[in-house]
């Protein structure tokens, strides 16, 4: 790559690696767990790598230090520390070895040393090393392989990474997890891997034959930045899609709940909300604002509950016996429990429109709402259903329906 598309396609990527990293500090508020911990932390470190790396921060860097090579340093420190915490990722993901807490403290404790002593081993030979002069920084690697010092710094950044990344692509094809997202996420963590140890095969020879004079593989070194590149992109691919498609899937769910918070929350009583806010119009922490709305839609059928009467009920089940295209017994109650619901808020409605005080609920014992017994963890999926079921015809008809059989029922009761 040259320096412009460089310059491009780096800071493109640290700004990814930026957004995600904030969104996995959001995420571990409400989820602190060890993996997470480390997911958001290896962004952070694959920030630093990819924006340090942009040849227009690397010699920024260069010209505040006044050591024109000085970024190389950090950046490839950020690199380590990015696929040292993919290799950590995947053995805290290993059911074998989570049962067996013992050895699993012990082969974390033993990779984190072998990468921190990797890591002091850079530090002091750069440091070391006598780098004076102008420096590009696509060809480091070759320019300064010459350098004895410079030498070791690479070697051992190269077999740290090659050795960890070797481990991390043998964790991903060993674990076996019970989880479907887990092992879509090592899947393709196992063939990021190979991408950066395509990095290492097309660096190694390269540097090791500047170091003998010769730079005929400079192009292939530099080749190497764009396997690297593409296995850190695959990386946070593997450990964020899953993260991210249920984050667009609650993000969907709070728009499809809406109209039917808006129906028993909004339209009932507005202290039942947390916030007077659209849910679905605030913070990235979709998780939240889902399981909160959930809640006070849960309140809001509660508030309605004295309103409801059995004649949209009754209204449904009729139109549905009469309909030449029935529908499954899931959706039926789903149908129910938006007319029941939609007719209580109408109900509620008009007795505040003609009371001077509260309004008081009907004397009649309240009937059941369909599905009430639902279980915790199904009521996400059973609201869904009415919020969608608002929407179907049988719905309003089955309210109009009902508002006529009472003002019918009240007509004759007036007449007798």
């Amino acid at each position: 790559m040259s320096e412009g598309t460089s310059n491009i396609v780096y800071l493109i990527i640290a700004a990814v690696e930026a957004v995600i990293a904030i969104w996995k500090f959001t995420a571990l508020r409400r989820d602190y767990t060890p993996a997470l911990v480390l997911v958001a932390s290896s962004n952070v470190t694959a920030f630093g790598a990819f924006a340090l790396a942009a040849p227009v921060t690397y010699r920024a860097i260069g010209d505040a230090t006044g050591r024109a090579s000085f970024a190389t340093l950090p950046v490839y420190l950020c690199i380590l520390a990015t696929f040292a915490h993919f290799h950590l990722i995947t053995l805290l993901w290993n059911p074998a070895l989570r049962d067996k807490r013992v050895s699993l403290n012990r082969r974390i404790t033993g990779w984190i040393g072998m990468y921190g002593a990797a890591s002091l081993l850079m530090i002091v030979t750069f440091l070391g090393a006598p780098l004076t002069g102008p420096a590009e920084p696509l060809t480091f690697n070759t320019d300064r392989a010459s350098e004895p010092m410079v030498l070791v710094f690479l070697t051992a950044f190269l077999i740290a990474l090659s050795t960890g990344t070797l481990s991390t692509f043998q964790q991903c094809r060993r674990t076996r997890s019970k989880d479907p997202k887990v092992r879509r996420a090592l899947k393709t963590l196992g063939v990021s891997m190979l991408f950066v140890f395509g990095y290492v095969l097309c660096s190694a020879p390269a540097i090791a034959l500047a170091a003998a004079g010769n730079r005929d593989l400079e192009t292939v070194g530099i080749l190497g930045s764009t396997f690297g590149s593409i296995g850190a992109l695959l990386s946070t691919y593997g450990l964020s899609d899953a993260a991210f498609n249920a984050w667009i899937a609650e993000r969907r769910d709070l728009r499809t709940l809406q109209p039917l918070w808006e129906l028993t929350v909004a339209g009932v009583d507005e202290g039942l909300a947390f916030t007077a806010h659209r849910p679905h119009l605030m913070s990235i922490n979709a998780s939240f604002h889902l399981h909160r709305q959930i809640i006070e839609i849960l309140d809001g059928l509660r508030a309605l509950r004295p309103w409801v009467t059995s004649e949209p009920a009754e209204a449904v089940k009729a139109l549905h016996a009469s309909s030449t295209r029935p529908v499954k017994e899931a959706e039926l109650q789903a149908i129910t429990t938006a007319a029941c619901l939609k007719d209580a808020a109408e109900r509620l409605t008009e007795s505040r429109q003609s009371a001077l005080a509260a309004p008081v609920p009907p004397l009649a014992d309240a009937i059941p709402l369909p599905g009430e017994d639902t279980r915790a963890a199904d009521e996400r999926r059973r609201l869904l259903q009415v919020a969608r079921a608002l929407k179907h015809p049988i719905v309003n008809t089955a309210v109009q329906t009902a508002r006529h059989m009472r003002s019918k029922s009240h007509k004759l009761a007036q007449e007798g």
